[in-house]
This record gives structure tokens, C-alpha cells and sequence, in this order.
């Protein structure tokens, strides 16, 4: 089964390259077929074939030899591996396809913002309204358990703590992007962040999309820093810094709750 869920992973990564190229220029993800981006050349059918295609060509268009970007090849084995990594966390369960699906979000996000300094709205809404979805159809995601009581309340209430998520995490965000503003005097938080932890909070509900917002710092910071001093630029894309705050929350976060509430004797 992790073969499978491998091979299932290496197509969709080939999926979300497509994304990555064409949705900061809001082109279709449909249409037309795959071709190179230099000689614009249709690709042949054995020459999009994850990860062995990339390899046989050594790394260069057929048709005008031009280099073939490494990202191509990364995303396929990053969502290849992520694929294995959630199936052998979850099993196959309800949850699996939810995560699946938000963890692709995320890894167009992150690729997109290095790059474009810009989270499309097809991801970060998208996602939004998928995670609301989910929740709705899956009450599991928010902890409800189905097997007592009413199993339309369940579903009501996980649907209702995934629309407090989107709430607490897209606000979170705002706010302290309303505070960088008043007191760097220049826009501090882009819009498409606060989108995409209003899309963290609907997947994950609101106590790890804070835990996400005080996480996600520690990354950027570190990250900042070193750009400052190499480019000069204090400006970051932010985006992926949220996507790995979320993801430390999504498998460790209720231990790291925790650990945080029994320092206060709290829990």
C-alpha cells in the first residue's frame, strides 16, 4: 500500500508543478497540455512520466535541450514521500484524503511564495472552503466522536469549530499584519497569509491555528535574518513559514499544548 500511495503521491506532485507554473500568471491547470516553458513544444506522453522522465532526459527539454528546472523533480518526490509519510500516520481513514488535500495546498503555497511573493487564491480560499467541507463531512477532523449521541450534531459542530478556526486563524494573522503596519509604516502582512491561516484554522480548528501563528515566527525569523544580511531586504515571503508552523501543529501540536498548559499547572 505505501507503493501505491508513492506512485499516487508522484502524479499528484505532477499536478501541483502545473499549479506552481501557471496559477501566479492565473493561466488554466487544464489546458493546454504540458509543454516546455522555453520552446513552448508539447511534451510527449513518456516524457511526463514523474520522476523517470526527468531522469532519462537528464534534466533537459527533448526538443530544445534547454534545462528542465529541479523543482520539477522535488515537488514530485516531496509529495511522493508526504503521500507515504500521512498514509502510514492516518491509515486509510476519513482523515487521510482531508490532510491529503490540505498538505497539497500547502506545497503549491510554499513554492509559489518563494518565488512570487504571492499565495493564489485558488489555494488559500480553495482551501478554505475545502477545509470547511471536510469538516462538515468529516467531524473526526475536529474531534467530535460519532459513535455517542447525534451524528448530525457531530457534524453541525465540527462544521461550527472549523468556521471558529477560520475565524481565530485568518484574524490572528490580520491583526498583527494591522499592527506591523502602524508600526513599520509599510504593509507587513500580505493578504494572501491571512487567507491561508483562515485556511490552516478551517482544516485544523482554532487552538492549532494559534499554535500555529506563535510557531511560525520561530521559522521566519531565522530565515529573515539571513536574507537580510544576504539581499539586503527585510521583506519574506511568509507563507511557507505558516505552512510549517501548521504542519508541527497538525502532528505534535496537542503534546506541545500540553506541555505549555502543565508549565502553568494548567493541565
Amino acid at each position: 500500500m505505501s507503493l501505491f500511495m508513492f506512485i499516487l503521491g508522484a502524479i499528484a506532485g505532477s499536478f501541483l508543478n502545473v499549479c506552481i507554473v501557471r496559477m501566479p500568471h492565473e493561466k488554466s491547470v487544464v489546458k493546454p497540455w504540458s509543454h516546455c516553458v522555453h520552446c513552448k513544444k508539447q511534451l510527449l506522453w513518456h516524457d511526463n512520466i514523474p520522476f523517470i522522465s526527468y531522469v532519462l532526459l537528464r534534466g533537459r527539454c527533448r526538443f530544445c535541450g534547454q534545462k528542465i528546472s529541479p523543482r520539477y523533480f522535488l515537488v514530485e518526490l516531496m509529495t511522493a514521500v508526504t503521500f507515504v509519510v500521512f498514509y502510514q500516520y492516518f491509515g486509510l481513514t476519513a482523515l487521510l484524503p482531508a490532510y491529503l488535500t490540505m498538505v497539497c495546498g500547502f506545497i503549491v503555497a510554499t513554492f509559489v511564495d518563494f518565488e512570487h511573493r504571492i499565495i493564489p487564491d485558488e489555494i488559500s480560499v480553495g482551501g478554505m472552503a475545502a477545509g470547511l467541507l471536510f469538516s462538515a463531512l468529516i467531524p473526526e477532523l475536529h474531534g467530535m466522536d460519532v459513535g455517542t449521541g447525534s451524528l448530525i450534531w457531530a457534524h453541525l459542530k465540527s462544521l461550527g469549530w472549523s468556521v471558529v478556526g477560520v475565524l481565530v486563524g485568518g484574524g490572528a494573522i490580520y491583526a498583527m499584519g494591522i499592527l506591523g503596519d502602524f508600526l513599520f509604516k509599510k504593509e507587513s502582512m500580505g493578504g494572501g497569509d491571512v487567507k491561508l491561516m483562515a485556511m490552516v484554522g478551517a482544516f485544523l480548528g482554532w487552538k492549532l491555528a494559534i499554535l500555529t501563528f506563535f510557531l511560525a515566527p520561530f521559522f521566519g525569523a531565522v530565515y529573515g535574518i539571513v536574507e537580510k544580511i544576504r539581499t539586503k531586504d527585510a521583506a519574506i515571503a511568509y507563507g511557507p513559514f505558516l505552512v510549517g508552523g501548521a504542519l508541527i501543529s497538525l502532528f505534535w501540536g496537542d503534546a506541545i499544548i500540553r506541555w505549555i498548559l502543565s508549565g502553568y499547572g494548567l493541565y
